[in-house]
């Protein structure tokens, strides 16, 4: 990803609220006030990322990939079927490092980097 221009990559909005979610959950759990600082950390980390990147949305046309996928029940959990309709719909590469929940969806092409 080095040698690309960061404006070449989106960040899909529903990997932020995964994200979000995820660090909402812990700061909800934890007790101690060190683990709640922790918490926010991660969650202005999270946020300072996304600020940084262009965030790709899940609009209209997403959302009709999504209600073209889904009647498939293709095993694939819902936030990562809505991250699929979004790169379907733009006509975009998925990169990711999971390759398991994202190769068995029609028409979506996906690569790994990091390998």
């Amino acid at each position: 990803m080095a040698s690309h221009s960061g404006a070449d990559f989106g960040l899909p909005i529903v990997s932020f609220h995964e994200q979000v979610l995820g660090a909402h959950a812990f700061i909800n759990r934890v007790r101690k006030p060190a683990e709640v600082i922790r918490g926010y950390a991660i969650l202005k980390d999270i946020f300072d990322g996304y600020v940084m990147a262009q965030v790709v949305p899940f609009d209209s046309a997403a959302a009709a990939a999504f209600d073209r996928l889904k009647p498939l029940r293709l095993g694939t959990a819902t936030m990562d079927l809505r991250i699929a309709a979004i790169a379907l719909s733009l006509g975009l590469t998925l990169l990711t490092q999971n390759l398991s929940d994202f190769s068995g969806i029609p028409g979506l092409v996906v690569e790994d980097w990091t390998v």
